[in-house]
């Protein structure tokens, strides 16, 4: 499996490529793409898509979710993201944009491609990068949590003044490994439909980061 990475990521997290964990995930995932052919989403050249739309000196704002969508045609790599042609939207989708409208007061859109987001510095990040078509979390326990918990950690240590928006229990567990100090901690349910109405509906996120990144002399996102 290639690595396709932006360099400025490649870089920062090279030692954990070398690592056996890694190597061994890298094999399952081979294998996966190999006796699974077009049931293992995203496809193998979209997997590191978070990194390449947005690069580490640009990150901001982490959004972190938990797997990808397991429905053929919506993962793209990006956490939540769908690319724009598709529709109807996913439901997790939906509810972040109608939190976003009751948030900040902007419209609901159609165009479900976040990549809009990633260019002014969002890294949308999921804690397990891939996953089987219809089988959420099948994915799980091969790795991908271990890596991810790289990322955030060469993120903690090497930037402050970045927002983490941690969606999920899941996604939560990340927290330990997050400044809270020298950073923003956001933490809300799932906005799947599961669990939306158990406080991700009012959590207003995208206001907090906004006034966050203002107060520490960083441009807002214009979500």
């Amino acid at each position: 499996m290639e690595l396709r990475m932006n360099a400025s990521w490649k870089k920062v997290l090279a030692k954990e490529f070398e690592k056996e964990y890694f190597k061994n995930l890298r094999s399952f995932l081979e294998n996966e793409y190999v006796d699974n052919s077009n049931q293992i989403f995203p496809e193998q050249s979209a997997i590191f898509n978070a990194f390449d739309a947005c690069n580490f000196e640009n990150v901001k704002v982490v959004i972190l979710g938990q797997d990808p969508y397991p429905t053929k045609g919506h993962a793209n790599g990006l956490s939540f993201s769908v690319n724009e042609d598709v529709h109807p939207l996913p439901k997790s989708l939906k509810n972040i944009f109608k939190e976003l409208e009751s948030d900040l007061g902007i419209k609901q859109v159609e165009n479900g491609d976040l990549s809009r987001w990633a260019r002014q510095g969002v890294l949308l990040l999921n804690n397990v990068l891939t996953v089987r078509e219809g089988e959420a979390d099948s994915h799980k326990n091969q790795g991908w949590e271990l890596f991810t918990d790289a990322v955030i950690e060469a993120l903690n240590t090497q930037k402050k003044n970045v927002v983490y928006i941690l969606w999920g229990a899941k996604s939560q567990k990340k927290a330990k490994n997050v400044n809270g100090e020298n950073n923003l901690i956001i933490k809300s349910p799932h906005p799947s439909p599961l669990s939306s109405y158990r406080g991700f509906f009012g959590s207003q996120p995208f206001s907090l980061t906004n006034t966050y990144l203002a107060k520490n002399q960083l441009e807002k996102i214009d979500w």
